[in-house]
């Protein structure tokens, strides 16, 4: 078997860390600080150097304040070429993550997300989720939530229980290049459908969203059909309707029902009088047949595109998955809604920055490794494109070239005849 031989690295006049945080235009930093009166709270510590020591902790997967401080000031002149950032002290970044506007890091990542989709229009293209349905051409939009568990004892704005306390994340993915559309970060006692609203407002005519019955109110329902944008989701166990016409007579398959419906109940028929298609279908879970109802607002799909595509919504939770075991986003450095705000917005603005670099330099590999690569130079001073391209073992692809006489003894090879 023979090994790649890794190619010597060329140094770099600047570190990894600062050629990621370049990606970040630091004059749109300062016009957000004023925007939010950032600026109005700050003396050494800037809010550059703020937004500099968080993505230091997401990317190193620091464990506590001390920790970031400590290793940015035993870094401090590299620290310092990254235009002009300083290390914090403990006190000071405790201070910053409690007291400054934590709006100002949520308005940073959507700014930097269009900033990167404006220069460069193949960003995100690239990045389609892999269990789409292929014949699809409309963008596809999957809402769902997540909720991250905090300290009941010491967070008490976010208790949502007597002994339970948690931050809620909302998302609208955008499935097409798998990238938020839309996301809200807040206590974790609001329930999913009082958010339906915010996260439906962007749809245009022509698009798809794909949701959990969680996310069901009929008013909201019925306010995407106006629009002409269609939706997919899962009927809830306590609806009333009435079938009004079966679209086949018996089952096609996995496909059990295919009907038009119309609710019952006085309330809901109010807020959504049309009909409404209900697909019931058997669906393979965990190697186990499961019978499931859809519901849509699409006359014209064949059925098991509707199944087809609420399985789809199975993307948004790769997400969350995805950004919960490679970023910090479980662990928090203060206990305020402002530093966990800072925190989780500062973890989706890495999110966005290492897909830019993967996409930019062709990465094919996870991005969880990319992850662990960078962490492991962040400040060592290499070429982001070579790292990506040579460093360690993820390289590309090699066979093993087996030979069958290696499996027995020198002179004890089987005699070869023809050619074999």
């Amino acid at each position: 078997m023979t090994t790649m031989k890794q190619p010597k690295q060329s140094k770099h006049n600047t570190t990894t860390l600062r050629q990621l945080c370049d990606l970040i235009p630091k004059t749109l930093v300062n016009q957000l600080a004023q925007k939010h009166g950032v600026d109005k709270k700050v003396r050494t510590f800037c809010e550059w150097s703020h937004v500099v020591s968080l993505l230091f902790a997401q990317m190193t997967h620091s464990i506590g304040l001390n920790d970031v401080c400590d290793a940015l000031r035993h870094h401090a002149s590299k620290l310092k070429a990254i235009k002009n950032a300083v290390f914090p002290n403990r006190n000071t970044l405790s201070h910053a993550n409690k007291e400054r506007n934590s709006d100002m890091m949520e308005e940073l990542f959507w700014s930097t997300l269009k900033h990167l989709q404006t220069l460069h229009a193949g960003f995100g293209l690239a990045g389609r989720y892999n269990g789409l349905p292929r014949r699809f051409k409309r963008t596809i939009h999957a809402i769902d939530s997540s909720t991250i568990e905090l300290v009941a004892n010491c967070m008490d704005w976010a208790k949502h229980r007597r002994r339970k306390a948690a931050a809620k994340l909302h998302m609208r993915l955008d499935m097409s290049s798998f990238l938020p559309a839309f996301a809200i970060i807040e206590e974790g006692k609001h329930h999913d459908n009082t958010r339906m609203a915010v996260l439906i407002a962007g749809l245009k005519a022509g698009e798809i969203a794909v949701f959990d019955k969680a996310y069901i109110v009929y008013k909201r329902l019925f306010e995407m059909t106006g629009r002409g944008v269609f939706w997919v989701s899962r009927a809830k166990e306590n609806m009333s309707y009435k079938c009004c016409k079966k679209r086949i007579k018996k089952r096609q398959g996995n496909i059990l029902r295919d009907e038009e419906i119309i609710l019952l109940k006085d309330g809901a028929r109010a807020d959504y009088p049309e009909r409404m298609r209900l697909v019931e279908a058997e669906v393979e879970i965990d190697g186990k047949l499961k019978r499931m109802i859809f519901l849509t607002n699409n006359f014209e799909w064949a059925a098991s595109s509707v199944c087809e595509l609420y399985r789809s919504r199975w993307g948004i939770e790769v997400f969350f998955k995805q950004i919960k075991q490679t970023l910090k986003v479980c662990d928090f450095l203060g206990h305020s809604k402002h530093a966990i705000r800072w925190q989780m917005w500062s973890a989706l603005l890495l999110y966005v920055l290492l897909r830019f670099l993967a996409w930019r330099h062709k990465w094919s590999h996870s991005f969880m490794r990319l992850l662990t690569i960078l962490r492991g130079v962040i400040w060592d001073r290499f070429w982001l494109k070579e790292i990506l391209e040579f460093y360690g073992t993820a390289c590309g692809s090699f066979r093993m070239c087996g030979h069958p006489e290696q499996a027995y003894f020198p002179g004890f090879q089987p005699e070869l005849c023809g050619t074999a």
